[in-house]
């Protein structure tokens, strides 16, 4: 167990070497570096995984510090769901580092990009890896300063650095929740170890109050972190970023650092249902609101990063209905697709040219054969056809939503039906069709190099089979996943029996289910093949858009929302306390006026100094004088 310590390890050696030499190494050697040094993580936790007993074990690194009774330890804690975590991250980290080869070949921050890169993957690891909430919230951190840099990489553009700051104080305003809550788990419990908070909780009664507080500040970190309604809105600007800096964040890493927190709190979330139901509300409207937005979307990558919010509703309404594995099940189908679409659009972008408008594309699976074929593997993955990654994960979620509630699955499944429709607009706008763009893009075009391809070909093969991780029982399975986490659950299992109870529908209602979600997915793609292939329609101009669709278009106006109810009024705020606290007070009064007050007084005194030596004289017998009559005083009044 002492070659976990080498998983975050090499990541951070990989950020050393490139972040201080990356003006002198050759770029060859640049990105040898970044991908070996996750790849080498990746081959590690293969090794770990395939000897793993199923026992979980913490390895100490060291003793952090001790306050009175108070302990933390800097640890790992290496079990099936950080296991599962770090396959996600270092493998499919390390096809993005190789992609970012071909990708950012051209670009003058190559060895910067790869340092970033690596110390992204440190951060995520840490997090996942942890043994305490405070080594999690260190990692919660990292990756919230790494998207920051990532963003805005491209720093030239004042647009890219405002959608990274954006991101990175939308994600604090998440991350003071989760810092009030691990205060609270503290205040609690007197330990922030998962070996200790977790035993202890487990003998609390369902409903308590004191864990409705903590899961609900934990569940706002993770609204910050995997981007939930209110505090969603940075993710679809986090576009601004390299393309394989999408494909890190939405897919594998920091967007799903909320599922696993609350996966790995889990005792504490079936403790306090209040918080279950809070979290399946919020998850189902962010999923629909998301997906609407995608419907008219025309950027490649924003339609992606929409559809992104939307996943991760379905992952969130799956923890809502206390469906823990099909929720992560999501987590990892949604990784291989996601990554797949991102890094194939990322390809699309590169053979255009950087336009990443779909009104200027069309006709691209001729001249891009690869990058199509894998795009529509993953396109057909995300639309939930069976028997395809998407299908398997999204379907356990709906079967648990309707045994909790009929109408939000009936809600759901329309949410499904809009993901089928967005995507498929998006594959036959950019791929079918004649050619929209001009003509010297169209000179060219041509298929990205094998280092960019290769990772998508790997994708879209995990893209096929991903779902038959977890085939459920009705249709043959096992259910392998849930089986392998269920060790993670024995507390929550010890606290509230009932809550891991499973389906209780009958096989009837689930192949209903089923074929209900199919439908709707089927009849949303043939009603997108009718608009645009049949009737080869292409979206309006921005200024031709009006009415319903342009609201949808401008997202609701929700972006002008914030800024008319909470950036105007601070700024505003902000120019008060300057020009009347800061500059009429403190400054005038404080600062400023005690200055002007030493000055005048200096000013007055100075004119004493008259350099007569008659008026000095005079100036010293009126001092003695003076002293005179004051002690003759004190001599006759005693």
């Amino acid at each position: 167990m002492n070659l976990a310590i080498l998983i975050p390890l090499l990541p951070f050696l990989g950020f050393l070497i490139n972040g201080l030499g990356f003006r002198r190494i050759p770029k060859a050697a640049v990105g040898l570096i970044g991908t070996g040094a996750v790849l080498g993580s990746f081959a590690i936790v293969l090794s770990l995984f395939s000897g793993f007993t199923g026992t979980a074990q913490v390895v100490p690194v060291y003793d952090w510090f001790t306050v009175g009774d108070f302990n933390v330890s800097f640890g790992f804690q290496i079990d099936q769901l950080s296991l599962l975590m770090m396959l996600i991250i270092t493998g499919i980290g390390s096809l993005i580092h190789l992609y970012s080869i071909g990708y950012m070949h051209h670009d003058e921050g190559f060895g910067k990009f790869f340092a970033f890169l690596n110390l992204f993957v440190f951060f995520m690891l840490l997090l996942v890896m942890g043994s305490n909430y405070l080594v999690m919230f260190i990692g919660w951190e990292g990756v919230g300063l790494c998207s920051y840099l990532l963003i805005g990489f491209w720093n030239k553009n004042p647009e890219y650095g405002y959608a990274a700051r954006k991101a990175f104080v939308m994600n604090r305003i998440g991350d003071l929740g989760f810092l009030i809550g691990i205060f609270l788990i503290v205040a609690r419990f007197g330990s922030l170890e998962f070996a200790s908070v977790f035993p202890a909780a487990a003998q609390l009664q369902t409903g308590d109050a004191g864990l409705f507080w903590i899961t609900f500040c934990l569940f706002i970190g993770a609204m910050g972190k995997s981007a939930q309604i209110p505090l969603y809105t940075w993710l679809p600007d986090a576009m601004a970023g390299p393309t394989p800096v999408s494909a890190l964040i939405h897919a594998a890493t920091m967007v799903t650092a909320g599922i696993y927190m609350i996966v790995r709190s889990n005792v504490l979330y079936t403790l306090a249902p209040e918080t279950l139901h809070i979290i399946g509300w919020v998850a189902l409207a962010t999923a629909l609101l998301a997906a609407s937005i995608g419907l008219f979307q025309n950027d490649i990558k924003k339609v992606l990063a929409y559809s992104t919010v939307s996943q991760l509703g379905y992952m969130f309404m799956g923890l809502g209905m206390g469906a823990y594995t099909s929720g992560f099940f999501h987590v990892m189908t949604h990784a291989f697709f996601k990554a797949l679409l991102f890094l194939g659009a990322g390809s699309v972008i590169h053979a255009m040219s950087d336009e990443q408008d779909i009104r200027y594309m069309g006709g691209l699976r001729k001249k891009l054969p690869i990058t199509f074929t894998t795009f529509l593997l993953g396109t057909i993955a995300i639309s939930g056809i069976p028997p395809f990654a998407g299908f398997f994960s999204k379907d356990e979620i709906l079967a648990h939503v309707y045994e909790h509630s009929p109408l939000m699955w009936g809600l759901a499944v329309f949410g499904s039906m809009m993901t089928a429709f967005y995507m498929f607009r998006l594959l036959f706008l950019t791929f079918f069709g004649e050619f929209r763009g001009t003509h010297e893009q169209e000179h060219h075009l041509h298929e990205s190099p094998l280092t960019m391809t290769l990772p998508l070909m790997v994708l879209a093969v995990l893209s096929v089979i991903g779902g038959f991780f977890n085939v459920p029982e009705i249709l043959g399975g096992t259910a392998k996943l849930e089986q392998f986490l269920d060790p993670i659950y024995q507390y929550a299992r010890q606290a509230n029996p009932e809550a891991f109870a499973g389906v209780h529908l009958d096989h009837s209602t689930e192949f209903m289910l089923m074929g209900v979600s199919v439908a709707g997915a089927v009849i949303s793609i043939i009603a997108a093949w009718v608009i645009y292939i049949s009737r080869k329609s292409v979206p309006a101009p921005d200024e031709q858009v009006s009415g319903l669709q342009q609201v949808i278009y401008r997202k609701y106006y929700i972006d002008e929302l914030y800024d008319a109810v909470f950036v105007k009024p601070i700024q505003a705020l902000s120019r008060f306390f300057y020009s009347v606290v800061d500059k009429g007070g403190i400054d005038r009064f404080g600062v400023e006026g005690v200055g002007r007050f030493v000055k005048g007084l200096a000013n007055e005194f100075r004119l004493l100094q008259t350099g007569a030596t008659g008026f000095y004289v005079l100036m010293m017998v009126t001092g003695i004088a003076v002293i005179l009559v004051y002690s003759l005083r004190s001599l006759i009044f005693g």
